[in-house]
């Protein structure tokens, strides 16, 4: 049986994937950073919540040793968990919101990653899934036909372009596992309303006022691929729902 280990897992395309692999007979872990909503969603799903903080080494590494204690291994990580930031004119950035940003988005993965490694690779067939975004692709922000060019929110696009190398650069270094990202496009997630929360955004519903073409099953169609491919799957990707997409 898989196990599946998803960040920011207990609302939005995280707890949607989950519920999803759940129904795929995949052992699912609900990383989220709230102990309530985290164990309220595992409940539901029939799930197993494990409480991470991705901005946090000492939570990490607690959330790994949980796992190395219950299920000795993983197969599946999901790098989910991210937050928007600023939207609009970026003349008053600072740089602590820009790290903030980056804190979550980028080194989140890194730490995540790190820690998650040694039970990746009792897998086997380990994966890894960075759930970036259209948003961070230069074709796709300059094509005016797109609705990503249509939204200027700085520090998110370039934290997921910075996720999306990373995840290139991990899977030309890490060749024992298939390091992929996914593009959910712009989904129509109503019930996403506590910006606070490390759950996953990537969709920028709220910077488009909830108005994504998609629905949130469709949202996640990338992730479950990802996550159920055959091995000896190629790695190093950018996938969206309709297959391999562009990120330059």
């Amino acid at each position: 049986m898989t196990i599946t280990f998803i960040t920011g897992a207990n609302k939005g395309l995280g707890r949607e994937t989950a519920r999803r692999l759940i129904e795929l007979g995949h052992t699912v872990l609900i990383g989220a950073r709230d102990p309530q909503r985290g164990t309220e969603a595992a409940a539901t799903l029939g799930a197993r919540f494990v409480q991470i903080d991705v901005t946090d080494d000492v939570s990490v590494a607690a959330a790994a040793a949980d796992v190395a204690e219950h299920e000795g291994t993983i197969d599946v990580l999901i790098n989910n968990a991210g937050i928007p930031g600023p939207i609009g004119d970026p003349s008053t950035l600072t740089g602590t919101e820009a790290l903030k940003i980056f804190d979550v988005n980028v080194i989140g993965a890194v730490r995540v990653t790190t820690a998650f490694l040694p039970l990746l690779r009792r897998s086997p067939d380990p994966v890894i899934i960075n759930v970036s975004s259209g948003m961070g692709s230069l074709a796709l922000t300059h094509d005016p036909s797109r609705p990503e060019s249509k939204v200027i929110a700085p520090l998110y696009t370039a934290s997921k372009a910075a996720l999306t190398m990373l995840t290139t650069q991990y899977a030309k270094a890490l060749t024992d596992i298939r390091i992929n990202a996914a593009d959910p496009d712009l989904t129509d997630l109503t019930d996403l309303t506590d910006l606070t929360d490390l759950t996953d955004l990537t969709d920028l519903t709220d910077l488009t006022d909830h108005s994504g073409p998609q629905t949130i099953t469709e949202g996640t169609d990338a992730i479950v691929h990802l996550a159920t491919e055959k091995p000896g799957a190629p790695s190093g990707r950018l996938l969206n729902r309709h297959g391999e997409t562009t990120w330059s």
